[in-house]
């Protein structure tokens, strides 16, 4: 095996599910701007998601509709002036 090539800054970071403010705490590299004070009352990175295994249809068993019309709109103004 290849020496050397993993991530060596890993860090507490939470994970933010946006559908139902389901939060939880994990090590992660990922870089974000936005943090968040945890129950602990310290203050750590925070990560959005969309969907995470509290809302995903295959684990809850739930037929969930997504806001998928959102998106696009958000989509096509964020990028209304490239396309003219």
């Amino acid at each position: 095996m290849r020496k050397d090539i993993h991530p060596k800054d890993y860090r507490l970071v939470v994970f933010k599910d946006m559908s139902n403010d389901y939060t939880f705490l994990s090590r992660s590299t990922v870089k974000t701007k936005e943090s968040i004070v945890w129950e602990d009352g310290k203050e750590y990175p925070v990560v959005k998601l969309e969907i995470s295994h509290t809302s995903h249809p295959y684990y809850t068993g739930k037929m969930k509709l997504v806001d998928s019309a959102g998106r696009v709109d958000k989509f096509k103004t964020r990028y209304k002036k490239r396309y003219e």
